[in-house]
């Protein structure tokens, strides 16, 4: 099995997020590696794809994400 990129990791967490946070450090885990593996600085979301479209569910999601060594921005 092939190493997941950004792109299909950041479907897998918008999936865990929907499927009320399953595997979600996992997924985080994949993302980290895949951010490293393309040399890219963080990881960008679609806000109108999180479950909690809030400020305050953004913020406790860089939080979260911050914890575990990943930089989370959201698109506009």
């Amino acid at each position: 099995m092939s190493e997941p990129t950004v792109a299909e990791a950041t479907d897998n967490i918008y999936a865990s997020l929907r499927a009320d946070n399953a595997d979600l450090d996992a997924h985080i885990a994949a993302l980290k590696a895949a951010l490293t593996r393309e040399g890219v600085k963080q990881a960008v979301f679609d806000p109108a794809k999180l479950a909690q479209n809030n400020r305050q569910g953004r913020k406790l999601m860089q939080a979260y994400f911050r914890q575990r060594g990943v930089s989370v921005a959201f698109s506009a």
